[in-house]
Formats: structure tokens, sequence, C-alpha cells
């Protein structure tokens, strides 16, 4: 029987794919915690992100199956009542996953740098009331003429005992990095903030792709794979839906990145 791509049972063949293959997934502070330090990584190691922009339900599926099959991976918060749900931040939190905020200050506060890094700091402290947060991602807000990063161009947030941003504290050019920007994994070209620099000559579209690359072999040995929980659907209705907004959201983006 055909899977569709983007669906629960899609992530765990690729989750099984990666354990079987020798992959250890580690959380991104484990990843920051070890570079600080100089401790050594696991040879084969996966960082498993999420990022959970909308429909924050989806993610505690994602992150039931990576408990299932004793994997652990960092899930990042925005504020917006649609990702930032309680009961599913404590879900998470209690099947043993990292929890991070998924920042936007910069665009909430209208570039304002002071004010965004006063409420930042607030966001914060409203998230280690669940988790003790050492990790922080940026949301990409396309649509923003503000990059949330640019936040640290005037404040640090390693003075609020943050260890990592995957952006600005990740070596790209050892970790190859995969993310379901545009609800496929070649999608650069829709994506306004959303990409890396790296050298690796590696591209894949499909899920089974990657997943064959895996099993063959012929997978760079450490990787950051970022997926957007609510692109990843069982109903065949909802998946639908999915796949026609996000072909609209695509289209947009298109036009925004080449700006």
């Amino acid at each position: 029987m055909h899977i569709m791509d983007f669906t629960p049972a899609k992530y765990k063949e690729l989750l099984k794919a990666l354990l079987e293959c020798g992959y250890q997934s580690i959380t991104y502070s484990d990843y920051c915690e070890a570079r600080n330090n100089k401790r050594d990584l696991p040879q084969r190691f996966v960082i498993l992100r999420h990022d959970v922009d909308l429909q924050a339900h989806r993610s505690a599926v994602i992150a039931k199956i990576e408990a299932e099959m004793k994997a652990k991976a960092v899930y990042y918060f925005r504020v917006v009542p649609e990702s930032c749900v309680e009961a599913v931040i404590e879900e998470i939190a209690q099947l043993g996953h990292e929890v991070g905020y998924h920042y936007e200050d910069m665009t909430i506060c209208n570039g304002n740098s002071d004010e965004a890094y006063r409420h930042f700091c607030r966001q914060l402290a409203y998230f280690r009331k669940f988790y003790p947060v050492q990790t922080i991602c940026m949301h990409g807000s396309p649509r923003s003429r503000y990059d949330a990063k640019d936040l640290w161009k005037n404040h640090s947030f390693e003075v609020l005992n943050i260890i990592g941003e995957p952006y600005l504290t990740t070596d790209f050019t050892d970790v190859f990095y995969l993310t379901d920007t545009g609800r496929c994994w070649d999608g650069a070209r829709f994506s306004v903030r959303d990409k890396v620099e790296q050298n690796f000559g590696l591209s894949f579209h499909s899920t089974d792709q990657i997943i064959a690359a895996i099993r063959q072999g012929k997978m760079p040995e450490h990787l950051m794979i970022t997926t957007h929980p609510q692109r990843w659907i069982g109903s065949k209705g909802a998946w639908l839906k999915e796949w026609a907004v996000q072909n609209l959201k695509n289209q947009v983006k298109r036009i925004i990145a080449k700006q």
C-alpha cells in the first residue's frame, strides 16, 4: 500500500531508518553542551528539531512516536495561541523531549530592539515554568520585514543562560541540515529565512528519498532534521487541505524570497 508523504506513519518510517542505521538522537542542548565543553558527540547523530508554528496538538502525535521509539527531540513553541498550548507543552516535556522558545519578538515589537528584548525575557520566563529552557530558535516570519535574529545584534542571549540558537550556534559545515519548509525537503526557493549555507552537495524532495539515502549509507553522519508537525497529518481530508494551503503559501513565499 502506498503511504502518503508527510504523515505520522511516514515520520515513523524515517525515524526507524535513522535508529536502525546507527544514528543516535540528541537534543539541541545536548549538542550545544558537548561543543561548549569540548566533549565528544556520538559518531553518528541526529538532532530532531520541531518548530511548532500552528496546530500544536499535531506535535504531540509526533512526540509520542519518538518517545515510543526511545528517541528524543527538541520542540520550539511560539507565543501565539495556535502554538502555545500549555497542555501540549507539558505533555511533550513529560515525554522527555526538550522544549524551547520559537521567538519572533522583533516582529511583535515592530523592530524596536529594546522593547523586543524585554518581550523576549518575559516569554522566556513563561516557558521556563514548563521546562528549564536552554536553547531558542527564531521563527522565520516570512511576511515580516524583521529578522528575528537581529535581536542579538544589540543584546546577548548568553546572559540569560541560553546556550544555543540553531542558526547562530550550529556548525553547518559539519551538520547536514534538512528542513520540510514548503512541505518538501528541497524547498529553499520557498524559504525566506529557514535556510543555511552548506556544501554537502545533497538534495532530496521526498521523505522516501531521505530514507533510501540513510539505508544506503549515503547520508552524512551528523544531521539536523527540522519539521513543522502541523504538516504531518494522518487524516486524508486534512492532509489534502494542508497540501492545498501550503501550495498557495509557497507561491507567496517564492515572491517574497526573490525580493
